[in-house]
Parts: C-alpha cells; sequence; structure tokens
C-alpha cells in the first residue's frame, strides 16, 4: 500500500444547540476552543484535545438522542483518553451528569453530551512496549 494512515486528525459531532455544546465541552470536559475555524456556512466549532480536535456541528440532522441504547458502549460513540476517571467521575457527580462505568473491567466511563452523543474515557494505563499494540483492540470491547 502506497499510504498509511498516522492517526485521527478529527471527529465530527453533531449538537443542536451549541451554546450548550460549548459549556459541556469546555466547562465540564475542559476543551479550549481553537479559533482558526474559516466560517463555513452553517454554526459550529473547533476543540483542540491533545494533537487532534473535534468539530462541534450546529446542523438540522437527526436526532441523536432517539433510538439509542441505554449503555454508550453499546452505540456509536466518541472515546478520550484521559489521566484520571476517579476525577471526571467526581465532576460528572457534581453536576449530576448519569454515567455508567465500563463493563470489560477496564477504567473507563461512558456518558452523553446535552445532545444524546456518546462518550467514552478511557484512563490512559502505563503499558509494556510489547502490549501496545493491543491498546487499539482492547478499546474497541466495552
Amino acid at each position: 500500500m502506497a499510504f498509511k494512515i498516522s492517526g485521527i486528525h478529527h471527529a465530527s459531532i453533531v449538537v443542536k444547540d451549541l451554546g450548550s455544546a460549548l459549556t459541556f465541552y469546555c466547562d465540564v470536559l475542559g476543551l479550549t476552543v481553537n479559533n482558526a475555524r474559516p466560517d463555513i456556512g452553517y454554526p459550529g466549532a473547533w476543540l483542540d484535545v491533545g494533537g487532534q480536535q473535534i468539530h462541534l456541528l450546529q446542523l438540522d440532522s437527526v436526532d441523536p438522542r432517539v433510538g439509542r441504547p441505554d449503555h454508550v458502549g453499546r452505540d456509536r460513540h466518541t472515546a478520550f483518553y484521559l489521566d484520571d476517571v476517579e476525577a471526571l467521575i467526581l465532576r460528572l457527580d457534581q453536576i449530576n451528569i448519569a454515567y455508567t462505568a465500563s463493563r470489560s473491567g477496564r477504567k473507563a466511563v461512558f456518558c452523553r453530551d446535552p445532545d444524546g452523543n456518546g462518550l467514552e474515557f478511557v484512563q490512559q494505563a502505563r503499558r509494556k512496549p510489547d502490549l501496545l499494540r493491543y491498546a487499539a483492540a482492547e478499546a474497541t470491547f466495552s
């Protein structure tokens, strides 16, 4: 093959209310807005997440809350690495956001943003170099 995919550039999340989404992603989760987003004809925001981005898109489209399974791990979702799942759980408890723990036993929790989009937060563990190749496969089992 003449090319190799080297990482994820961004994930796009459709939201109904950009203001509510920005409150959740910035104030609750601590992400920052990247002001380089050009005017592309609809409301949205680019959020920096390490070396990648989340693109929030305020669009009139299918309601992500309709017909979704209760456990986010069994639904389409975006997964984030973080350093302390317990600290996130405390924050979610403080502001009454429902979440579920990973059913696989990993240090991970699932919740939904204000628009019903599924989110997973996985505590990044220190791994031996020979186990790194299994990290991607592990992240798919919830």
